[in-house]
């Protein structure tokens, strides 16, 4: 077995903590990543991990041989980037994550040209609305709506991303538009909630005349899945927070009402991040370069009538 691939696994069981967590990053199998760990130990004579029925923590051997062997990693890959330069053959896997919404409609249908252009590069995408760690799990890039505050992490910021806040007609019959934003917080509303661990979105900042304020909103459903929310939104049970580009069909067709145009959510960011250490890998590099330029041609923007109200006076901000 390659001594550079045990190494490879010794860097992600590392990394994760976890044997089967950095098998499955390795699309290996426990048995095989605990096999190439074992052969590791056996060549430099030392023990790399204590393990424990539940634990599994490096001995001062492996944390001293992590640094370097991220190294010869590091090291490798900028080799093959320089060598994948001058060919300009860029070759390999590439591993996504986006959230539901820009993944499923922006980033995934526009892979198989992607792939047209580069058919030596493999695309692996993880989607999902929950917060993603992109070193623990072993990602290239990962696109966001809003801005991460990971400074370790290359931003790019993409487009512009304007947001609203809208109801369905059901609800707004039976419970009336809002007014203002205290009665997200009074109970006077239900508000839809995108919340799991790490969230802010339980949270609204919004803009007033006097500034920028969030608003701890109030609501009985909540979830992990932004399109769930756009469904029970659908079906009258509150108002959700969402990016124009996620419901402008509804918004075209009546199904959803933009509400508390007085109040407009800030306008946040689309983007991506990276490792530092990759943006000189070619593969990455053609993959978001070809992502950003379809994203900003297909990114869908309000027009000027159906834009909230922009209180004079206030910026627009994009951390929250």
């Amino acid at each position: 077995m390659s001594y550079f691939e045990n190494i490879r696994t010794f860097v992600r069981v590392f990394e994760l903590g976890n044997m089967s967590a950095a098998a499955r990053d390795q699309r290996i199998s426990p048995a095989v990543a605990s096999a190439r760990i074992s052969q590791l130990e056996e060549y430099l004579r030392v023990r790399l991990f204590q393990r424990t029925t539940r634990m599994l923590n490096p001995t001062e051997q492996g944390r001293l041989f992590y640094d370097g062997a991220l190294r010869i990693l590091e090291a490798v890959e900028e080799a093959e980037a320089q060598v994948q330069n001058i060919t300009q053959t860029p070759r390999g896997t590439i591993y996504v994550a986006a959230p539901l919404g820009i993944g499923r409609r922006l980033i995934a249908p526009a892979v198989p040209n992607f792939k047209k252009d580069f058919p030596l590069i493999e695309v692996r995408m993880r989607l999902s609305d929950r917060k993603v760690d992109l070193t623990a799990e072993g990602l290239d890039i990962m696109f966001f709506v809003g801005l991460p505050e990971d400074s370790t992490l290359k931003i790019k910021k993409i487009a512009d991303c304007p947001r609203l806040l809208c109801a369905s007609p059901k609800y707004i019959k039976e419970r009336g538009a809002p007014t203002h934003p205290i009665e997200l917080t009074d109970g006077t509303h239900d508000c839809l909630n995108l919340r799991f661990p790490g969230a802010s979105e339980f949270q609204w900042p919004l803009q007033t005349p006097s500034g920028v304020k969030r608003f701890a909103i109030r609501g009985p459903f909540e979830s992990d899945d932004g399109d769930i929310l756009t469904d029970w939104a659908l079906e009258g049970y509150g108002i959700i927070l969402k990016p124009y580009f996620e419901v402008q069909e509804q918004l075209k067709d009546g199904r959803l009402i933009p509400v508390l145009h007085d109040f407009p959510p800030v306008t946040t960011q689309l983007g991506c991040l990276y490792a530092h250490r990759r943006k000189q890998d070619p593969k990455t590099r053609h993959f978001i370069e070809f992502m950003a330029k379809h994203i900003s041609a297909n990114l869908p923007q309000p027009s000027e009538q159906a834009k909230p109200a922009k209180p004079a006076g206030v910026p627009y901000e994009i951390r929250f």
